[in-house]
Formats: C-alpha cells, sequence, structure tokens
C-alpha cells in the first residue's frame, strides 16, 4: 500500500546524529529515513502505553540530565515538590561534571504517574526519562 510521504528537516547535534547512523548501520536499516520511522514509531507506542497508565500505580522514574542547564536542578525539585503525595523518594548520581541521573519511586493514582513523567520529559536539559510502573497486588 503506497502512503503519501512527507518531507521534513532536522536539526541535530552532529554527535547525536552520529550515534544515530552508527546503530541504523548495524541494524541494517537502509537509509536514515527507515531508522527515523522506526524511532518515530516507537516513540508513538511508549505514547501510547503512558495513555494506559491509569489506576493505583508504583513506578520508577529514571532520567539523566544535564547538570548545568541553567534552572533544571530547580526545576525538577520543583516538580517533585508539587507531586509530594505521589513522590515516595530519590536518587541523585553524579555520571560526569555535567550529566547527572536521578531515579524518582512513585506510588499513586495513575494519572499523576504519568503527569510527572510527561513533565520530566519536556524540561529542556533532560537526555533520557524512562517510566516503569506495576499496579500494586497484580502477578506480572
Amino acid at each position: 500500500m503506497d502512503q503519501d510521504l512527507s518531507r521534513i528537516g532536522v536539526s541535530l547535534p552532529e554527535n547525536l546524529l552520529g550515534k544515530f547512523d552508527e546503530i541504523i548501520t548495524k541494524r541494517g536499516y537502509s537509509s536514515r529515513s527507515e531508522g527515523i520511522r522506526d524511532a518515530i514509531r516507537g516513540y508513538i507506542r511508549y505514547y501510547d502505553w503512558m495513555s494506559e497508565v491509569k489506576g493505583e500505580r508504583i513506578g520508577i522514574l529514571s532520567l539523566t540530565y544535564d547538570h548545568s542547564q541553567r534552572g533544571l536542578v530547580t526545576s525538577l525539585m520543583d516538580l517533585e515538590h508539587e507531586f509530594t503525595t505521589i513522590t515516595r523518594s530519590s536518587v541523585h548520581i553524579h555520571i560526569s561534571h555535567d550529566e547527572c541521573m536521578e531515579v524518582i519511586l512513585l506510588s499513586g493514582e495513575g494519572k499523576d504517574v504519568r503527569a510527572i513523567a510527561e513533565r520530566v520529559m519536556a524540561l529542556k536539559g533532560v537526555k533520557n526519562v524512562k517510566l516503569t510502573t506495576i499496579r500494586p497486588g497484580q502477578e506480572v
């Protein structure tokens, strides 16, 4: 089935594009476009999964970020305080001079767990975010 294709332009830092090119070569993609389409499909699947995070949840929100990004550390702390009713604990790890990792343990209503994750994802300087949740009392 033929689909109409749209051309877009994307600006990326050279190191990110270099790493992406390495991955698409290792995975055998025929082009950057195919790799980008696959990455976007994965992003959409993750978004759809996050939309289903409802009801009582226990979660782990892990993120890496650029510590030197102006105002980011304050914004992260403000979010943890805004969501104090679901934030149970956090661990902060220094990866390098400028890069940090934070792991936040959450417990509460799924929509709130999802909301803090989405807010963290939107912050400038946050590099990676991963939310994992379970329903308490359910076997996996």
